[in-house]
């Protein structure tokens, strides 16, 4: 998908977040529900996380220029990790607000909580479509999919909690509902970090194994061996692979039959092979150095 369409949809759900989020906040105040309150916080986070995203977008789509030699690609990543960060944040403070509450439970109006729950339930149903339909696999976008998903789940507890609260008056249903969300923003904040400082540190994707790459370019005709083989993450979609590759034989051809099987069976198109003879010595043509 290209990056205008990623945009259009991005825009069109954090217009439904912001327009839905202050007439919760004004809900929650008037049931005096933590439960709201944090969905509102959580919706907040969500609209940010969007708009890190659009900016993302705008920056990463920058042509190469100057020291920037593979762009700004990797401000992706930046805003996913700053996505992940909010969430582990805001999961605290939600946790600290519900144990206060379950020792010193104020009232709340269940109907209030019940019906805002729905009607936020419908309005991030909404949002979740939008961004779905964005390339979700950029894991910047993933990180503003995520936020939502999570809200979306947090307003279902909710309204759990809210029923509870009305047909029973059990008022403590409403914090044992945000700690519920706050495990999910935890485990949802958890995982983008986790995947960001992967991008970061230069790891091998998940998908990705070095050591099965390694073994499938020896088993290549005129390939004697495979040394400092690398394999990263420039932004997400975008792996790369360097190695420098003994061969015997026409390195020329070895090198086009390497990039051919990278691409083929590990979808690896960015390529760099640094070709050598069994003795140490370089080809004598540098074009033996292929770059794809």
């Amino acid at each position: 998908m290209s990056a205008e369409t990623d945009r259009r949809w991005l825009t069109l759900a954090l217009a439904l977040l912001v327009a839905f989020m202050l007439v919760e906040a004004v809900a929650a105040v008037m049931a005096g529900s933590l439960a709201l309150l944090s969905d509102a916080a959580h919706m907040l986070t969500d609209a940010v996380s969007i708009i890190l995203a659009l900016v993302a977008l705008r920056l990463s789509s920058r042509p190469p220029k100057g020291g920037y030699t593979y762009g700004l690609k990797r401000v992706e990543i930046l805003s996913a990790q700053a996505n992940g960060l909010t969430l582990l944040l805001l999961a605290c403070w939600l946790a600290h607000e519900a144990v206060h509450r379950l020792f010193s439970p104020p009232d709340v109006e269940g109907g209030v909580v019940v019906w805002t729950a729905l009607a936020g339930i419908v309005v991030n149903v909404a949002c979740a479509w939008c961004i779905s339909r964005a390339n979700r696999s950029s894991l910047n976008v993933e990180g503003a999919y995520q936020h939502i998903l999570n809200d979306l789940f947090a307003f279902i507890g909710t309204a759990v909690a809210g029923v509870i609260v009305v047909t029973t008056g059990f008022v403590r249903a409403d914090p044992l509902a945000t700690l519920l969300v706050v495990a999910l923003m935890v485990k949802a904040g958890w995982g983008l970090v986790r995947d960001a400082t992967r991008v970061f540190l230069q790891a091998a994707p998940d998908h990705l194994d070095p050591d099965a790459i390694r073994r499938r370019m020896a088993q290549l005709p005129g390939v004697e061996g495979v040394r400092n083989l690398h394999v990263w993450l420039i932004t997400s979609g975008e792996p790369t692979l360097s190695a420098h590759v003994v061969v015997r034989g026409d390195c020329h051809a070895v090198s086009r039959d390497l990039r051919r099987i990278l691409a083929k069976e590990f979808a690896l198109s960015h390529v760099t092979l640094q070709t050598e003879h069994p003795n140490g010595r370089l080809p004598a043509s540098p074009a033996a150095a292929l770059e794809a």
